[in-house]
C-alpha cells in the first residue's frame, strides 16, 4: 500500500465519522492551546519581574534597616537597634571604592495641594544620584540639585503634574506638601509602576527636608550602585562591615542583590509555569483517550472493511499504519490548531494589557506539538492492533453495526 493511498484511506475513514472526528480534533486543539497560552503567561510574569527588578538600575546593592531572613519588603518606619542614616550612606560612598553612587531615601504620604487642586502623593526624599541610578529622564527643568539638602524644592511625577497644573507650565510655581511650601523645578518624563511604585505619581523633594517632614530619624532605603558585576559579593561584604562598624558592631540591616532577588523569582516562576503546563497537559491527556474511543468505535464499524482489506493481502503492519495514520493526523490537525488559537489568544491578552509580556516559551510550543502528536499514535496503537488482529473470514461475515 503506497504513502498516498493511505493516507486517503485514512481521510475518507476520518470523514465517515464528521462529528465524532471533529470532537477529537477539538480536544486536542483546547489541550494544545491551554499548554500554550498557560505557559506564556507564566512566562510572561518571569519576563515582567525580571524587567521590572532591571529598571531599578544596574548592579544595585538595596541596603534595608532591619535584619531580615526573607527577601520580604520592609516596613516604611524601621524597628531596626541602629537608623540607617544619611551618613551611613556617605560612609559607603567614600569607605566602599567599588560604590560608584548612593542615592539615601525616605519615604512617605502627604497631600500635595496648588491652588484649589489636592491629591494625595507618594513623596520620596532623595539626592541627585537617584536620577542616573534609577535611570530616569526628565521632560522638563532639572533633578535635585547636588547642594539641595534642605532646600524647599520638589521634582513631580508626570500624573501629579497633569493633575495639580493642568494646561500650565509647573517650573517655579509653588506646592504645598503638608505644612511646607516647595517650589517646582522639574517635572519627571512618564515612567509607569515600578516595584509596585507608580513613579508617575510621586513628588521628589531632598533628603534632609523629607525626613524633617514626617519627622523622622531614619531612612527608608540606601541604594548604591557598583561599578562592575563581579565586584557585587565582595561590595556586599565590605558594605556590610562598614555598617557593622558604624552600628556600634551589630549586624542590624539587610542587604538585597538584585541577583538574589531575580534568581529567587527565576525558580518560583519557572516551576510555576512548569505547574501550569502539568495542568494544562492533563487536557491532552483527555484528549489521547478521545482519539482512542474513536479509533475504537471506528474499528467496530469498519470490521468488514479491515476483514476485506486483509483478505485481498493487506498485512498486519498495513492495517495497523492505516489506524495509527488516522490517529496521528486528528492529534496533528488538532495540535496545530491548537497553537494557532493559544497563540492568537496570547497575541490578545498582549493587546489588551501591552506592559505585561505574553509570550509561550520555545520549549512549550515544542512539548505542545510532540505531546500532541505523540498522543495519536499512543492511544491509537490499541485501536489498531485491534484491528489488525481480526480474522478475515470472521470479519467479513460479521454484520455492519
Amino acid at each position: 500500500m503506497k504513502l498516498a493511498d493511505l493516507l486517503h484511506f485514512s481521510a475518507g475513514g476520518l470523514r465517515g465519522h464528521r462529528l465524532r472526528s471533529f470532537l477529537s480534533l477539538l480536544g486536542v486543539a483546547i489541550g494544545v492551546a491551554s499548554v500554550v497560552l498557560l505557559t506564556s503567561l507564566g512566562e510572561g510574569a518571569r519576563l515582567y519581574v525580571t524587567g521590572e527588578f532591571a529598571s531599578l538600575g544596574s548592579n544595585l546593592l538595596i541596603i534595608i534597616p532591619g535584619k531580615t531572613e526573607t527577601k520580604g519588603l520592609a516596613p516604611l518606619v524601621s524597628t531596626a537597634p541602629h537608623d540607617l542614616t544619611r551618613q551611613d550612606a556617605a560612609a559607603l560612598l567614600q569607605r566602599v571604592p567599588a560604590i560608584r553612587r548612593v542615592a539615601p531615601l525616605a519615604v512617605g504620604t502627604a497631600s500635595a495641594s496648588a491652588g484649589e487642586r489636592r491629591r494625595e502623593v507618594t513623596v520620596v526624599g532623595a539626592t541627585r544620584d537617584l536620577l542616573e541610578i534609577r535611570h530616569l529622564q526628565m521632560a522638563s527643568g532639572r533633578f535635585l540639585p547636588r547642594d539641595a539638602s534642605d532646600a524647599a524644592v520638589c521634582v513631580l511625577g508626570a500624573k501629579v503634574q497633569r493633575e495639580l497644573f493642568p494646561d500650565q507650565n509647573p517650573l517655579g510655581q509653588l506646592v504645598r506638601i503638608g505644612e511646607w511650601r516647595f517650589r517646582v523645578i522639574g517635572v519627571i518624563a512618564p515612567r509607569g509602576t515600578s516595584i509596585g511604585m507608580d513613579l508617575d505619581q510621586v513628588v521628589e523633594i531632598p533628603v534632609a527636608t523629607a525626613l524633617r517632614l514626617f519627622n523622622r530619624s531614619g531612612l527608608f532605603r540606601i541604594l548604591a550602585e557598583i561599578g562592575a558585576q563581579d565586584d557585587l559579593r565582595k561590595t556586599e561584604q565590605a558594605a556590610l562591615a562598614v555598617l557593622r562598624e558604624r552600628h556600634a558592631g551589630q549586624e542590624d540591616v539587610t542587604i538585597i542583590t538584585q541577583d538574589a532577588v531575580l534568581a529567587t523569582f527565576n525558580q518560583i516562576l519557572g516551576a510555576l509555569t512548569a505547574a501550569l503546563a502539568g495542568i494544562a497537559a492533563i487536557s491532552l491527556g483527555v484528549a489521547g483517550l478521545g482519539i482512542m474511543n474513536v479509533m475504537l468505535v471506528s474499528v467496530s464499524e469498519r470490521t468488514r472493511e479491515v476483514g476485506l482489506l486483509k483478505a485481498i493481502g493487506v498485512t498486519y503492519g498495513q492495517v495497523v499504519a492505516v489506524f495509527l495514520v488516522e490517529a496521528a493526523i486528528l492529534s496533528t490537525a488538532g495540535g496545530s490548531l491548537g497553537l494557532v488559537a493559544g497563540l492568537g489568544a496570547g497575541r490578545f491578552l498582549q493587546w489588551l494589557y501591552p506592559d505585561f509580556p505574553v509570550q509561550p516559551p520555545p520549549w512549550a510550543v515544542a512539548a505542545a506539538l510532540g505531546v500532541s502528536c505523540s498522543v495519536g499514535l499512543i492511544f491509537g496503537i490499541l485501536p489498531a492492533r485491534n484491528a489488525a488482529r481480526l480474522n478475515p473470514v470472521q470479519a467479513l461475515m460479521r454484520r455492519k453495526a
